[in-house]
């Protein structure tokens, strides 16, 4: 009984509104450190992302990966990709650091993972 009543205490704390901005916020600056370190050349705004480019491919994964607000790639910076890693800059926003368990439980099919359906499966190459 008491993980029972425990669980709505824990799902109050991760939709705090507070809680999920730093989540936001120490995930971008985790996204920023990373790409700063890794990217070739300066970082840059585009469609609402920071983009960090020329990434080794191992920084991220399939074509590139967003980070909070940064978005690590190697070279996937057309602007429909942008937009579809904006969606997920907005999912950062929404979610703060819960996105990653609730990404990892949409499972790894991009087709019915919710993120990547709601962030547009063609804009990210996935048609």
């Amino acid at each position: 009984m008491a993980a029972a009543s425990a669980r709505p205490a824990i799902v109050r704390l991760a939709r705090n509104r507070r809680v999920v901005r730093v989540g936001y916020l120490a995930a971008t600056a985790i996204g920023l450190v990373w790409g700063g370190a890794l990217s070739v050349g300066r970082l840059e705004e585009s469609c609402g992302v920071i983009v960090a480019r020329g990434c080794p491919h191992w920084a991220f994964g399939r074509g590139g990966t967003t980070i909070g607000a940064v978005f690590l790639t190697r070279n996937n910076v057309s602007p429909a990709v942008l937009e579809h890693e904006a969606v997920h800059r907005d999912q950062w926003r929404r979610f703060g650091l819960a996105l990653v368990p609730l990404y990892l439980a949409a499972g790894p099919i991009a087709s019915e993972n919710r993120f990547e359906v709601e962030a547009g499966l063609e804009k990210g190459g996935y048609r």
